[in-house]
């Protein structure tokens, strides 16, 4: 259970970024580019437990993903009230905590923060100066070679597909993604994160059996 336990952890990916409509393109692109490397997703979106509060959820999947990718890209003024949000820098936050101060296996954690534009962070977040921040210019495509390109070194895994084929996977993934779903009796339009992540596997399934829902 131990061992299970430990190799869940490291391939397991923190996503740590914006859950509002605009933002879902870069969003699927990084859920698909996670899945398509043979790792897993984790988001906060997968656990609804109204006694659990969402701090400690969070928490929770910090401590059991070697991996995290943080997006800062809609740190900024809020229309409504003009005040930002700071939900993804203060989830960055608790990452690099964890692997700062917790044991040995926390110690092996390895981050992508993501910016829309190259040092934008500075002005609101400067404490993370001299870190290799990744600009994906609000552009799916950037967000999805990026993080095939960091999980190639991050893990160490030199056999990872190109991010151009990745990308041409997942533009075909799209366009089968509404008979998948009316296969299955989903709509577009409700998918879950949940539901989400497991269509990817599905469809990869479909192409390549060995790829089984338990080791991606």
């Amino acid at each position: 259970m131990e061992s299970a336990a430990r190799a869940l952890t490291q391939q397991s990916v923190f996503i740590n970024c914006p859950f509002d409509h605009a933002y879902r393109p870069i969003f699927f692109a990084s859920i698909f580019a996670v899945h398509y490397c043979g790792f897993l997703a984790r988001s906060a979106l997968e656990i609804r437990d109204a006694t659990q509060p969402r701090l400690h959820t969070i928490c929770d999947l910090i401590v059991t993903c070697r991996f995290g990718i943080h997006d800062l890209s809609r740190t900024g003024l809020e229309p409504a009230n003009a005040l930002p949000r700071f939900n993804m820098p203060f989830e960055l936050g608790l990452f690099l905590g964890c692997q700062r101060f917790g044991g040995p296996r926390q110690r092996t954690k390895s981050a992508l923060v993501f910016d829309r534009e190259p040092y934008r962070y500075q002005q609101f977040l400067s404490d993370i100066s001299g870190q290799d921040i990744v600009a994906h210019h609000d552009d799916p495509r950037q967000a999805l070679m990026q993080i095939r390109n960091w999980l190639q070194a991050a893990a160490r895994r030199p056999a990872i597909a190109g991010g151009a084929a990745i990308w041409e996977q997942f533009q075909e993934f799209q366009r089968d993604l509404p008979q998948i779903t009316a296969h299955l009796h989903l709509r577009l339009e409700e998918l879950t994160f949940l539901d989400y992540r497991y269509l990817i596997s599905v469809w990869q399934q479909q192409r390549d059996p060995s790829r089984t829902l338990t080791r991606l």
